[in-house]
């Protein structure tokens, strides 16, 4: 049953990194994900914008590929730092102060620890924001601490389709993946995560360590 399981496992992050690449493929085509970044080019402009609505699904989008497009600029790791977390808080919006409070006691009842309550709470959110990413991610964190891999999977493939650039859930799977035993798919997702958000540091760690093993084998 356990090997049943692993193998289950491991069938699913493969279609779900396949998917990942395929989504790359059509973006870097110049597709949506491209598209929005180049209008941040002049800070003069970025002055001037009226500051996104995050009640909105399409002012939290506005604000988000803003804050991307700064991030990949970042200067330095202070500024990088910045930035990804001004991308967290937008991300903790929903459009929902009910959701929006629900998730808040979820990750209180995490922070203590206590999986059945946060589980319960976040399949209550998920039930009334399905589109929300953060959700899902939340979940996939619980799951993760609660030792549930394939659930938390399951859940990062959820925050993967509906953001993509989400570099906490392409952290989260890499470990996981490590932790399989999936070095090369794990490798490469700790790179697609730091060509979103290039100033982390122990993922950075991550990659000079598997690198040399994985990229060797390919020699």
């Amino acid at each position: 049953m356990r090997l049943r399981r692993d193998l289950l496992l491991l069938s699913f992050a493969a279609a779900l990194l396949g998917a990942m690449a395929a989504r790359a493929q059509t973006t870097s085509d110049g597709g949506p994900a491209n598209s929005d970044a180049a209008k941040s080019d002049s800070p003069k402009a970025d002055s001037a914008k009226p500051r996104p609505n995050l009640d909105t699904a399409e002012g939290r989008k506005t604000a988000l590929d803003d804050l991307f497009a700064r991030l990949a600029k970042a200067g330095d790791d202070r500024e990088a730092g910045v930035i990804a977390g001004a991308i967290q808080r937008v991300w903790l919006h929903s459009g929902s102060d009910t959701a929006d409070l629900l998730l808040s006691r979820a990750r209180d009842a995490m922070k203590s620890k206590d999986w059945g309550l946060s589980e319960q709470v976040l399949d209550k959110v998920i039930e009334l924001q399905p589109d929300w990413a953060e959700a899902w991610n939340q979940r996939a964190t619980e799951r993760f601490s609660a030792d549930d891999f394939s659930g938390s999977i399951e859940d990062v493939a959820h925050v993967l389709a509906l953001e993509p650039r989400h570099f906490g859930a392409l952290s989260g799977l890499g470990i996981m993946l490590r932790q399989m035993d999936m070095k090369k798919e794990a490798l490469r997702v700790f790179r697609k995560a730091l060509e979103v958000n290039p100033r982390q540091d122990e993922l950075k760690k991550m990659v000079d360590k598997l690198a040399p093993e994985i990229d060797g084998q390919d020699l």
